[in-house]
């Protein structure tokens, strides 16, 4: 590659791609230092990893800045959820190549871990396209119908009109457990319900009430002592895109790389009350043991059991830190009102990164079609802007990594022969 940017570095460097450590990219990115990348065996120019014009920051403490540099929010956001669909492998695929094809741009993408037979999945749109998008779930849901049970209820759409998307970003949040959980919290103590969550390396975003976004903006700057006029892109109804001349002449390709995790294990807590604060208490917990949390999925199915509204949340952790979570929790289930632990520790994690997939809607189907061409089964489905990830088996996971590998054109053509 002549170029990256340092957020598409970040998730790589992140998801375990080598070279560059994830806190040298960090600093250069929060810093503006000029960074290259070169080979040790060739005369090649190598390559750069750019970054927006950095804030003005301090030089002392270098090391230990904030983790979290903006607070952003979107209110021209609306979700559709499709629920029931079958659990089997294309079901994503012809969803989202429907989409595409009718050029809808989704924004979040979630796959909540299966019930029964089926799943859930909910996606984000601006709300001008919203009709357009309401009308391909529709017209899909019938079709998807499980096959092998044909009295089984045919997927349901349900939309959310007035909500927003509200997010926290910056480098230094990697591998600082406590960030996220500290957002939960923020929230909950300024009485916010969390609809949907979206993880990466670099932004944790929350889907919202529109009404509660700027309380919520609010309490997050104060939190993370962000002032207001500190907001990077994104800040109202628009998403960051790098600067193509900040890269080559044309334009970047939309995937930069694809990572496979066989590291994680994944924890579904049953019926989580569906109240502000579950999430601050569930994940400033797993902080306290210093459990760090990787994709994060709510379910959009509620269910009333006792009065109370409840839904499923699901998450992956380290694999070596698998069992003490799921015993952690399970001791306090009774105290915070929920349900079943469930382990699984059989997963892998499949990601493609790059700048340049926002507002190509074609990308995200790509990804899925190429699993499903090779029989994959999705279990979760997790996205940011620069990112998606899916959850599969875990003896799946490589058959994943070289299906996207060759979907996506990402092997090199160059061979190089290492001197003796």
């Amino acid at each position: 590659m002549d170029a990256i940017t340092c957020n598409e570095m970040l998730e790589l460097a992140s998801l375990g791609a080598k070279v560059l450590h994830p806190r040298a990219v960090e600093i250069a990115r929060n810093y503006g230092v000029p960074l290259v990348v070169r080979s040790s065996w060739t005369d090649a120019p190598g390559t750069w990893v750019t970054s927006a014009k950095p804030q003005g920051r301090s030089l002392i403490n270098l090391e230990i800045a904030r983790p979290v540099d903006a607070v952003e929010f979107d209110t021209n956001q609306a979700k559709v959820a499709l629920l029931r669909v079958p659990d089997k492998p294309g079901v994503a695929a012809r969803l989202f190549g429907e989409i595409s094809r009718q050029k809808v741009d989704v924004d979040l993408i979630i796959q909540s871990v299966h019930e029964g037979n089926s799943n859930d999945i909910a996606f984000t749109v601006t709300t001008p396209i919203l009709k357009r998008a309401e009308a391909v779930a529709a017209a899909i849901a019938p079709s998807l119908r499980s096959q092998s049970n044909p009295k089984s209820e045919e997927a349901e759409v349900m939309l959310e009109h007035n909500i927003a998307k509200v997010s926290i970003a910056g480098a230094g949040m990697i591998g600082r457990p406590g960030v996220a959980a500290k957002m939960f919290a923020t929230l909950a103590e300024a009485g916010v319900n969390i609809q949907m969550i979206s993880t990466s390396e670099v932004k944790v975003s929350c889907v919202v009430d529109a009404n509660q976004c700027d309380r919520a903006v609010s309490a997050l700057r104060t939190a993370f002592e962000i002032e207001a006029g500190e907001e990077g892109a994104g800040s109202r109804g628009e998403l960051f895109t790098p600067n193509s001349s900040l890269l080559t002449p044309h334009s970047p390709p939309p995937v930069r790389g694809v990572a496979l995790d066989l590291n994680q294990a994944r924890l579904a807590i049953r019926q989580l009350p569906d109240r502000p604060g579950m999430a601050a208490k569930l994940f400033g917990l797993l902080a306290q043991h210093n459990i760090s949390v990787d994709m994060i999925i709510q379910s959009q199915r509620c269910r009333v059991i006792d009065g109370v509204p409840r839904r499923d949340i699901a998450f992956t952790v380290s694999r070596m830190d698998g069992e003490n979570a799921k015993e952690m929790l399970t001791q306090v289930a009774a105290e915070l009102g929920w349900g079943e632990v469930v382990l699984d520790s059989a997963i892998a994690k499949v990601s493609i990164v790059g700048a340049g997939m926002v507002g190509q809607p074609g990308i995200a189907a790509k990804m899925f079609e190429a699993l499903a061409q090779q029989q994959i089964n999705i279990q979760m489905i997790a996205t940011s802007e620069i990112k998606i990830s899916c959850v599969v088996a875990q003896e799946q996971g490589v058959k994943a990594l070289q299906a996207i590998h060759a979907a996506f054109k990402l092997a090199g053509s160059e061979k190089f022969v290492v001197p003796a």
